[in-house]
């Protein structure tokens, strides 16, 4: 695998024939995850509202324990269980009350899709925490993070994976035109490579996974799958090679964070699509949709590729989940990724 900063990437020589056409459109705009507020409808109203091209299924860690970003994947778990502690979420060998909660809002989630958006047609997107971001925050039986385990990472994964296989069954059950993509959220990848994490004391870090071994995990997992995927990795250094070499066929970024323009073009060469954070997760005011378009002109120049690429080649986003925000300004952000990208469409 080349290195993110390898100079395998010339950008002064790509061309059309150089990068595969995506089989199929992607949207021009879509969200992270994340909404504010507890009422799954009303969050799925405003989804299929403001991004008519590529909605997702709203998540709405506002609810408290089991909505949050881990609990919530925990949910999909097959044959692997967790329960709350005081430190968090931990692997407990049966189901308990804080597991049973986290199932039962994911249901409410899907009646509510089916019940707002049950004639959607074209892709609908979903998002779980990805493999090695959930055996991080994951607690062992002693208290360890799961990720130090190679049998615990390997046990996580599979039951990910087959659990989302069963919900994106159950989502298409309730959409029949959709095409459903998968988004698997990343935040602690960077860490995990690094040796960022802290240990159970917290005074010291864990020691750092070698690239390879990550890579191949991950690539493992991703292929198990059956759907197309997104790694979304809102994180200074997203590990962008690593990613697009495990086989995700779109990586997710803050655009702001990322300054390896080698990684992002062997990206694009490679026919990876970009979903592209674009605007803060949170804030009190927006730039003109126009503006922000001007700065991604000026940025895809500056990759070398041909101008009328730019529009099929990336997706715009807020940068991440909108949590945080209030309502107006989340509303704003996912009109403002969807005015934006009007902007990036050839004349």
């Amino acid at each position: 695998m080349a290195s993110p900063s390898s100079p395998e990437h010339d950008s002064t020589s790509s061309t059309d024939d150089q990068r595969p056409a995506p089989a199929t459109a992607w949207g021009p705009a879509s969200g992270v995850g994340s909404l504010p507020g507890t009422d799954p409808a009303e969050a799925v109203r405003l989804v299929v509202g403001e991004l008519p091209d590529l909605a997702h299924l709203p998540e709405l860690p506002a609810r408290g324990p089991g909505a949050d970003m881990l609990g919530r994947s925990a949910a999909l778990l097959v044959d692997v269980y967790v329960d709350l502690t005081p430190a968090g979420w931990r692997l407990v060998p049966r189901p308990g009350r804080d597991l049973q909660r986290a199932v039962e809002f994911l249901a409410r989630d899907l009646d509510a899709l089916h019940d707002v958006a049950a004639d959607w047609t074209g892709p609908f997107k979903v998002q779980a925490t990805g493999p090695w971001t959930l055996a991080a925050g994951l607690e062992r039986t002693r208290g360890d993070r799961a990720v130090t385990d190679a049998g615990a990472r390997r046990d996580i994964a599979q039951s990910l994976a087959e659990g989302l296989r069963a919900h994106v069954a159950e989502v298409a059950a309730r959409l029949p035109g959709a095409e459903v993509i998968v988004q698997f959220d990343e935040p602690s990848l960077p860490a995990v490579l690094m040796g960022g994490l802290p240990t159970q004391s917290g005074f010291g870090k864990l020691a750092a996974v070698e690239a390879q071994v990550v890579q191949e995990e991950l690539a493992g997992f991703l292929a198990a799958l059956g759907s197309r995927t997104v790694v979304h990795c809102c994180a200074p250094r997203a590990p962008l090679g690593l990613l697009r070499a495990s086989g995700a066929d779109a990586v997710s970024f803050d655009h702001g964070l990322v300054q390896d323009l080698d990684a992002v073009g062997t990206a694009v060469d490679a026919g990876t699509h970009l979903f592209l954070g674009v605007v803060p997760g949170t804030g009190t005011g927006l730039p003109a949709p126009k503006a922000t378009a001007t700065r991604l002109q000026a940025w895809w120049n500056e990759l070398g590729f041909p101008a009328e690429d730019l529009h099929r080649s990336v997706t715009l986003t807020p940068a991440c989940g909108l949590a945080g925000a209030t309502p107006a300004y989340a509303r704003g952000a996912l009109a403002h990724v969807r005015e934006a990208a009007k902007y990036l469409l050839p004349d």
